[in-house]
């Protein structure tokens, strides 16, 4: 009998689970927070809404 060999595409992958990206935060605790990417794609909206055009110089 032969064993079946799963391909890295067949395997099941959870649903876009927080994944740290290599930075964190402390918190007022001391504890550290890993970064995600869905906290920066969060700030990166606030920081979009935020924005204004410079004002032009007279």
């Amino acid at each position: 009998m032969k064993a079946q060999q799963q391909s890295p595409q067949s395997q099941s992958k959870p649903a876009n689970p927080p994944q740290p990206l290599g930075g964190a935060i402390i918190d007022a605790e001391g504890r550290e927070i890993p970064i995600t990417e869905q906290m920066i794609q969060q700030a990166c909206r606030e920081l979009d809404k935020a924005w204004q055009a410079p004002r032009q110089a007279s």
